[in-house]
């Protein structure tokens, strides 16, 4: 298989990112590059993010919809943790039936 370029893996994140118009791709290029850096890449197997930082990242995602690892760094008790991964255990059971 070819090796791709970093100017082609970011063109084909755009692509798919952007408007019919492509007009928006210089708004939308943060997200492609967020995207790019939090993605494993197959040569390495790795994360170039937590390659870089030597942590992983926390998506907005885990923020808006509090996960268990961003309990983690909060100051949460024990309990409060258990509970939490109790209910996003519970979700993903209800989200597991809903998809049968």
């Amino acid at each position: 298989m070819p090796c791709r370029s970093f100017q082609q893996d970011i063109g084909k994140l755009l692509k798919k990112f952007i408007s019919k118009s492509q007009c928006d791709w210089d708004d939308k290029l943060c997200e492609c590059l967020s995207a790019y850096r939090t993605t494993v890449r197959t040569p390495t197997k790795a994360i170039s993010f937590s390659l870089v930082y030597e942590y992983e990242a926390v998506l907005p995602l885990e923020v808006q919809i509090l996960s268990l690892r961003v309990a983690l760094t909060t100051e949460m008790t024990d309990d409060e943790k258990h509970q939490l991964r109790l209910q996003e255990l519970e979700a993903l059971n209800d989200g597991r039936l809903q998809a049968q």
